[in-house]
């Protein structure tokens, strides 16, 4: 090749018709022309190959971030993956209670409407029928009548009625409870990280659930004394701001038994429902206070605290077995994250050529 040159270069300057062009003949500035021209084709070419490695480089993290992270060799890796997905489901579920992501609104609903609504459509025509008031009454005189009220009868014609607000109060729980369980099947959708490990998520998902449902218990218990707690102490300042059924100037000569007429068992069972319908007003602000106490601020402090106390008893094997992914899933992440390694060097080795002289 170098003599093949030589003697194209004598020729050319040898030669009376290329003589005056020798320096721009041959195949040596033939190469330096093209390369010349292949440099600028290139370098033209540069920014539309950048934006192009840029966009498929965005492309592959972001599905690489999809995937998640690759899983620990060694149990406290494994566990400390774990606690952090478990971590992350729990701040979305404190999210929709505290109003960042939708949701907990639903619960002051149950409190502000459907609570409510349902003590209004309590209908005490039953117990306090004249027939029942009377028969209440009679019954608990005994063999002898009442003296100057008959309080015994007007604890029995309360009791009676305010054992029915036990349904709505139980309801208001449920609701409460169902809300609280949509919300946290909510919150496991979208934690991204849970799609990755689905026997985790499946964990998650009954740990939650089991602990909603011992809160329910509970605050259902709590509730329910509320209630309880008013049948069993009435509010004794009520009934003695009432009229006594002998007045001054009275005639105390009437029979007692006279007093079961119409007129005196309406008035009975017109104060016996001025009671309740006090108890009621009462009950509609502390059950609610009961249920968030119980319901609301326990799921938010330790939704998962026993699935966080029995994962630390765990073998490594049954934490490998939380962290089962698709074997697919595996591979496609390798497949990623070494075209991302090549599209990262052919980046670093374009930007070196464009910043070039």
């Amino acid at each position: 090749m170098i003599a093949a040159r030589r003697r194209e270069r004598e020729y050319f300057s040898s030669s009376a018709e290329y003589r005056h062009l020798a320096n721009r003949m041959g195949s040596e500035h033939l190469g330096r022309v093209l390369s010349k021209h292949l440099e600028v084709v290139i370098k033209s070419r540069i920014p539309g190959l950048q934006s192009l490695i840029s966009k498929t480089i965005g492309e592959l993290e972001s599905e690489l971030s999809r995937l998640g992270k690759p899983i620990a060799a060694d149990a406290g890796g494994k566990l400390y993956v774990i606690m952090e997905i478990s971590r992350t489901f729990d701040q979305i579920f404190k999210e929709h209670l505290d109003g960042v992501r939708s949701g907990g609104e639903k619960i002051y609903g149950v409190f502000d409407n459907q609570f409510p609504a349902a003590l209004k459509r309590l209908q005490f025509d039953k117990q306090l029928s004249m027939d029942n008031i009377r028969k209440l009454i009679t019954e608990a005189d005994g063999y002898q009548p009442h003296l100057i009220a008959p309080e015994q009868g007007y604890r029995r014609l309360i009791e009676s009625s305010l054992i029915c607000i036990r349904g709505p109060a139980e309801a208001a729980v449920d609701a409460v409870h169902g809300i609280l369980k949509d919300l946290a099947q909510k919150s496991i959708s979208e934690t991204t990280e849970l799609k990755q490990y689905p026997p985790l998520r499946v964990e998650v998902a009954n740990a939650a659930f089991e602990s909603l449902e011992r809160m329910k218990e509970e605050s259902k218990r709590a509730t329910l004394q509320l209630v309880d707690m008013e049948c069993g102490y009435l509010t004794v300042d009520f009934f003695r701001k009432l009229p006594q059924d002998i007045e001054k100037g009275g005639n105390p000569t009437v029979s007692l038994f006279d007093r079961y007429n119409d007129s005196y068992l309406r008035r009975v069972g017109h104060n016996v429902l001025n009671y309740v319908n006090m108890v009621c007003s009462s009950l509609r602000i502390a059950i609610p206070k009961s249920i968030v106490y119980c319901q609301v601020r326990e799921a938010k402090r330790c939704l998962l605290d026993h699935f966080f106390a029995e994962l630390g008893a765990k073998e490594a094997r049954q934490l490998a077995k939380l962290l089962d992914e698709d074997p697919a899933v595996m591979q496609r992440r390798t497949s990623l994250a070494k075209r991302l390694e090549l599209y990262r060097s052919a980046q670093s080795e374009i930007e070196a050529v464009a910043w070039s002289k």
